[in-house]
Order: structure tokens, then C-alpha cells, then sequence
């Protein structure tokens, strides 16, 4: 039987989030410590444990058929990969910071500077569209540290939190790239694996779906049972069912987790009661 071959990311959050949505879409991998590759015990699908700048190439050469691989490494490295679905987790941005000291206005401030960073076809692309010449100093690892070597005026590295570029007098200037971990397709995926990738991008989508959204329900008295649905937009339309007591519903619906709050307040204020909220875990639609 045909058998799906996916990279992920050897170690690291990227790693952790990979496994958590596989286990999340009920594939079961037996994966023991230090292992290069393992076999699902109930999906037709090996898992290779790479190192993330390396898997662009493996796509590239169809050793794997896909990847869950940050966005900025596919970005910086992927060519012609296609991405087939954002997944929303291990996000962050790759950014250009300089020195507290640095006066920076905007752009043109880095003419003839020197960017210290790991990704420089990335750097490349967004300072040729700028109109901007810069020199590069291409490191790999500990890029913060070139300024306060006098190394570089400035780097280009990846932002998550900011405490990295606080420690090394740093600040955030310019966003480059905004980045999540993508599911991403080899061009030279055989049709077999590309139906089995549909199906594991379809769990995906069901579970992504399911962390985005609430299940909510509550009480109302069937004389504002229009204004309440009105309120909740549901899936297709909110389910109403008749409590015992008389004059009074049950509503079930769907809220976006973004949109939560703002929603359960306008509930309580159009007279909804006793509401009940729930996690869900997957969203076939």
C-alpha cells in the first residue's frame, strides 16, 4: 500500500505543534526517541524527522511528498513549493532590527549599510524592491550579535517575542515576513500520495476549524428568540429546541473565538440565559 512520506521538523515548538495537530486528527505515530523516520499505526503515512532549512530540498527532489515547514523557511528556500494549507501555529516574523543607538526613519536609512542574517535571498528580494543597496554578511546562528561585534549595521532575523533583540540592545524596524507553519506539497507528489494528502489536509482543515470556533448554549424566552439568533451566525443557521417550561428555548449555535466576547455580551443583553460554552475539537463541514 502507498504510504504519504511527510517532513517535519526534528525538534524544537515546530516539532511539538507538528505532532500535536497529527495527534489531534487521531493519526497515531510510533515514534521512539532519536529516530529519523516512523510509520503511523492507522493512516498510510511515514513521518521524516529533518532539520527545517533541510526539507525544502527534500521536497524539491521528491524524497518527501510533504512538509509541515515554517512559512519564512519555504519563503527563503522553497522555489517553486506549493503551499497547500496555512496551519495557523508556530508563528512569527522575520524582521530587520538595529542598534537601540540607530536614528532609524524608514528604509532608505540602510542604503549602503551592512545586514547581517540567515536569510538572504529573503533580504534580497525585499531590499531590490525597495530600490535599496545594502551589503550582506550571510550567518547562520547568533545573528544578533553582529551589530555589537561591528560585524553589521543591522540583521534580519526571526521576531517571535522580541526578548532576543531586548537582550542584545536591539529594535524591531521593518517586518519583512509574517510566518505560521504551512503544509506544504513536493511537485513530484504521485497522484496515489496526492489522494492521501487531500485526505490527512482535510482532518487538518476540520481540526483548525474546530480550534477557531466555540460551541454555545443558552436559554431565551421565545419572545426574543429573533433577536438572539439574529446575534449568533452559526454554521448554517442555529439549532432551537423547546425547553419543559413553557415560553422558553434551548439554542444551540457555533461563535468564533475571535469574535467570543463581544457576542456572549450582546446575548446577555438581548435576554439570553444560562449560557454554556464548549470546546470543540473538530468541524466537519
Amino acid at each position: 500500500m502507498s504510504k504519504l512520506k511527510i517532513a517535519v521538523q526534528k525538534s524544537g515548538r515546530l516539532y511539538d505543534d507538528s505532532m500535536k495537530i497529527l495527534n489531534d486528527v487521531g493519526i497515531s505515530i510510533d515514534n521512539g526517541k532519536d529516530q529519523l523516520k516512523a510509520s503511523a499505526k492507522n493512516f498510510p503515512l511515514e513521518v521524516f524527522y529533518l532539520r527545517n532549512g533541510d526539507i525544502p530540498q527534500y521536497l524539491k527532489d521528491g524524497v518527501v511528498d510533504a512538509a509541515i515547514i515554517g512559512e519564512n523557511i519555504l519563503t527563503e528556500k522553497g522555489g517553486n513549493i506549493n503551499v497547500i494549507e496555512k496551519l495557523g501555529f508556530s508563528t512569527c516574523k522575520v524582521s530587520i532590527a538595529v542598534p537601540r543607538s540607530f536614528k532609524y526613519k524608514n528604509i532608505t536609512d540602510l542604503e549602503g549599510k551592512r545586514i547581517a542574517t540567515s536569510y538572504p535571498n529573503t533580504v534580497k528580494d525585499f531590499l531590490d524592491k525597495n530600490n535599496i543597496n545594502a551589503q550582506l554578511h550571510i550567518i547562520n546562528g547568533s545573528v544578533e550579535i553582529a551589530p555589537n561585534i561591528g560585524l553589521a549595521d543591522a540583521i534580519v532575523d526571526i521576531v517571535s517575542s522580541g526578548s532576543t533583540l531586548f537582550k542584545n540592545n536591539l529594535k524591531e524596524v521593518e517586518v519583512l515576513l509574517r510566518s505560521e507553519a504551512v503544509l506544504a506539497a513536493s511537485p513530484m507528489i504521485s497522484a496515489k500520495n496526492e489522494a492521501i494528502l487531500k485526505k490527512l489536509q482535510f482532518r487538518f482543515q476540520s481540526v483548525l476549524k474546530g480550534r477557531q470556533s466555540k460551541y454555545v448554549l443558552l436559554n431565551a424566552p421565545n419572545d426574543k428568540l429573533d433577536k438572539i439568533i439574529s446575534v449568533l451566525p452559526g454554521m448554517r443557521s442555529p439549532t432551537v429546541l423547546p425547553l419543559a417550561q413553557e415560553g422558553w428555548s434551548s439554542i444551540h449555535s457555533v461563535i468564533n473565538k475571535n469574535e467570543f466576547w463581544e457576542v456572549i455580551d450582546e446575548l446577555k443583553a438581548n435576554g439570553a440565559e444560562g449560557i454554556l460554552v464548549c470546546p470543540i475539537e473538530n468541524m466537519v463541514i
